[in-house]
């Protein structure tokens, strides 16, 4: 069971610039970026990505109004992933299904909306609305998914920062090969945008991104970067055992074969480069793979000057004997969708399995000398001869490290 080979089958997403795959890839490789200015109650206005959906597809607007923007952002991502995947809940077990999201915060935004609420009726707490326990519970998020698609079996939220959606992915696989699933609803959240308070630490912290153009505001590697640009988000994966997916003649978008996650032990915030160097070798052992076998890294790097940094010394640390690896970024073109970040930026690189396209990281007008790295593919898309292996980084605050890899099926 410990070595069953895990695909992935099905992708549902809805990004700041697309709401499925297909448009999502068109988008990246052409470096359109849909970030827009946002003006927040209390704060003012600032640069974002807003995910424009079919918010009633899969559930009545009622229902929508019950739960959570997390939770309608999952719903809809989960489905899609099914329908992308040619899967229907009945082709598993529903007790043997399970739901894996990646969060990195939660709760936020409903509590900060219901105290906005109570503070235009004096503060009177008899205008709090009783579905706020349910809805800031950490497990919110999965559990929508499981009462929209009768899942029984388990479900819950991976909290690790701005790698939780590498960490529901890592998670999933786990449990497969555990045997306690058949099958994984995997994937990351994001509903950032919603809450004054985060733009409002980041803007404090000195790491929150700007520029006259919105569009431009995120733009990792470059001398002027200036901080993170805050998106909303989702992606879910449908996980099968190989066997299965071909028995059912699925597509297939890629296999998961390495995968790694490890701590700084430093700094609530800041990055440290030699520990994200470790978790890249790490993948890379368990993958069975050298450096030079791996055609695309999606770099983490979120626009912050010594973020960047560290993760460039690391790809350098590691990589630097490899002529035939590709670096790319995808927050340039979407900005940084929190928990929803690794799964969103795989979801984008993953057809590169099929066109042979490394898609650019847009905004790089000036290239930081320490962020030069060789093969970073900089404003235009690259083909090449072919790509069978990506690996995907995704870090966060308190030092949580993860990389996964993923290889072509052939």
């Amino acid at each position: 069971m410990q070595n069953r080979r895990i695909v992935i089958t099905g992708v549902g997403l809805t990004a700041p610039n697309a709401s499925n795959i297909g448009e999502f890839r068109e988008k990246l490789i052409n470096g359109v970026s849909e970030i827009q200015e946002v003006d927040l109650r209390y704060f003012g206005k600032a640069p974002a990505g807003i995910c424009s959906f079919p918010e009633t597809l899969y559930r009545k607007k009622k229902e929508n109004k019950k739960g959570t923007r997390a939770g309608c952002i999952s719903v809809y991502c989960a489905n899609e992933a099914l329908k992308n995947g040619n899967l229907q809940i009945t082709d598993y077990n529903p007790s043997k299904i399970g739901v894996y999201i990646g969060l990195t915060e939660h709760g936020t935004v409903e509590t900060e909306n219901e105290v906005y609420n109570i503070s235009n009726y004096d503060y009177n707490v008899d205008y709090w609305t009783h579905h706020h326990n349910p809805r800031t519970v950490l497990n919110n998020p999965a559990g929508e998914i499981t009462l929209n698609l009768g899942i029984t079996g388990p479900h819950y939220v991976i909290g690790a920062a701005c790698a939780a959606g590498n960490a529901s992915l890592i998670q999933a696989v786990q449990m497969m090969r555990l045997g306690e699933v058949d099958m994984a609803l995997a994937g990351g959240i994001s509903e950032s945008v919603g809450s004054f308070g985060i733009f409002a630490s980041f803007k404090a912290q000195g790491a929150l991104g700007s520029a006259d153009d919105p569009r431009k505001a995120s733009r990792p590697f470059d001398s002027s970067r200036n901080g993170i640009v805050i998106s909303e988000g989702g992606c879910v994966y449908t996980l099968e055992f190989l066997e299965k997916a071909l028995e059912r003649k699925a597509h297939i978008y890629g296999e998961i074969v390495g995968y790694a996650m490890n701590s700084d032990a430093r700094d609530p915030v800041l990055p440290y480069g030699k520990r994200q160097a470790e978790c890249m070798r790490l993948a890379l052992e368990r993958a069975n793979l050298q450096p030079e076998d791996i055609d695309i890294i999606n770099a983490h790097a979120t626009g912050t000057k010594q973020g960047d940094t560290e993760e460039c010394k690391a790809i350098r640390t590691v990589f630097d004997k490899s002529n035939t690896t590709y670096i790319n970024n995808t927050k340039s073109i979407i900005g940084h969708a929190m928990g929803a970040a690794g799964v969103l930026e795989l979801a984008g690189n993953l057809p590169a399995f099929d066109d042979s396209i490394v898609h650019p990281t847009i905004n790089i007008e000036n290239l930081d000398p320490a962020c030069d790295m060789k093969n970073l593919i900089i404003n235009e898309s690259k083909k090449i001869d072919s790509i069978s292996t990506i690996l995907n980084n995704s870090f966060g605050m308190l030092g949580i490290n993860s990389t996964v890899i993923i290889k072509k099926f052939s």
